[in-house]
């Protein structure tokens, strides 16, 4: 007797971005498309691309083609329906349909909503003029060359790593560029104060000025941008101004369809939302409190999800204490937990060669560390997220600590080799 196969579930993604597109591959690898049939739509009219390469593309080193991460062939050979340039407009769940901008309209057994993040704008006149743009996706970035070729000034707000990367970008472009940040350093929730000095300091002698405690008030022009006036009634000329000031959860999808919200869509540890047949992964999400901006835990939110979608009830994100570790136009910086002392008994242990722009800092509570900031050289940041994750008493290298594992960490014996700590890859080197 011939039993018919039971059909495929019908799978249906939300946005076609890097944590998206990471659990699709993700499933791919765990039901090799034998459970689902999948369909992708995403507002933006290219394939899944790294967002991340976006500075490498602004500043000429990478085209648009070299940061594809999955090509329309790829999708075919998959067996994976793709539409880009698609919006989705409304989620149905009690028909369990979605909606596009087209008005095409999909059936779902599992949803997963993956709509990222919007690039904030400050409420100041002037900023719906030609020559403003965010940095924040492909069309961006044309814009963006386009005025480097036929202008020379360029004003960039906010001095965080999208706002340096900009900034350094523009000027690789030719463009003379000023960089506007409200607060004292650069990348004040990355780095502590003497980190980001050493940070301007080198990017200024990449031709890049800064100008810090500065405010925007209104962007100048009348058919297109010309200026930034600042509130202490500075006008900083520009053909092109660029809002790098952060991010927000892509939320109003979610909201319009009734799932629990706060700032970003609310989600348990399996990845679903307050309806259990739809998940949500990556910079749209939050999870106990917390919202995402770093690739690695979108990573492992995408992991999760795939688990859970592949029918793995075990899988459950756990969100690690966050650090960074980048590479700014040429630059490494790595910085975990705490940027300095919290308490009158933390320890904080310093480390700074100007001449050679190194910087290192760790911060002890109990015993423990608990933060640190690595400028220059950031060889030693996995091991440090090491010992802060399994809470490791380092009385005994205290004194030794700021200089690394080489020189904190006894050498081992022969018989010893290779086993290190733990023997296992940190939480920073398996980290996406």
């Amino acid at each position: 007797m011939n039993i018919a196969a039971e059909p495929r579930e019908e799978l249906v993604v939300i946005g076609n971005g890097m944590a998206g597109m990471r659990a699709v591959e993700e499933l791919l690898k765990r039901c090799s498309g034998q459970r689902y049939r999948i369909t992708v739509l995403g507002a933006d009219p290219h394939v899944n691309y790294n967002r991340i390469l976006l500075s490498s593309v602004l500043a000429g080193s990478k085209s648009i083609g070299e940061i594809i991460i999955h090509s329309r062939d790829w999708h075919r050979e998959n067996g994976i329906r793709l539409l880009t340039g698609e919006a989705v407009t409304a989620i149905d769940r009690a028909a369990k349909t979605i909606t596009s901008a087209s008005g095409f309209k999909f059936a779902y057994n599992r949803l997963l909503i993956a709509t990222g993040s919007r690039p904030l704008a400050p409420p100041i006149p002037g900023i719906g003029l030609p020559g403003v743009c965010a940095f924040r996706d492909i069309a961006d970035v044309n814009k963006m060359l386009a005025a480097s070729r036929a202008h020379k000034r360029a004003v960039v707000v906010g001095g965080g790593l999208l706002g340096l990367e900009a900034a350094y970008g523009l000027t690789q472009r030719g463009m003379s560029v000023t960089l506007v940040h409200l607060m004292p350093t650069l990348m004040e929730r990355q780095l502590d104060a003497p980190a980001g000095q050493l940070l301007q300091r080198d990017l200024a002698q990449r031709g890049i000025t800064f100008l810090t405690n500065a405010e925007s008030e209104e962007i100048l022009g009348t058919q297109k941008a010309e200026a930034v006036q600042l509130a202490d009634g500075r006008t900083i000329p520009a053909d092109l101004v660029v809002l790098a000031i952060g991010i927000r959860p892509n939320v109003d999808l979610a909201r319009a369809a009734g799932l629990a919200v706060n700032r970003g869509i609310l989600v348990y540890d399996d990845m679903r939302t307050s309806d259990p047949e739809i998940f949500a992964v990556g910079e749209c999400v939050e999870h106990r409190g917390e919202v995402f901006g770093l690739v690695a835990p979108l990573y492992e939110q995408a992991k999760v999800c795939a688990a859970q979608l592949a029918g793995d009830e075990s899988a459950l994100f756990v969100s690690q204490a966050p650090y960074t570790s980048l590479k700014i136009t040429g630059v490494n910086v790595f910085s975990a937990g705490a940027l300095m002392a919290a308490a009158a008994d933390d320890d904080e242990i310093i480390l700074r060669d100007d001449a050679r722009g190194i910087y290192r800092k760790a911060v002890l509570r109990d015993g423990k560390l608990v933060g640190a900031v690595l400028y220059g050289e950031t060889v030693d940041g996995p091991w440090y997220v090491d010992l802060m994750q399994r809470k490791t008493d380092v009385s005994a290298i205290r004194d030794r600590l700021v200089f690394g594992r080489t020189f904190a960490e006894p050498s081992p014996k022969p018989a010893d080799a290779g086993k290190i700590g733990s023997g296992q890859p940190s939480a920073l080197e398996t980290a996406a």
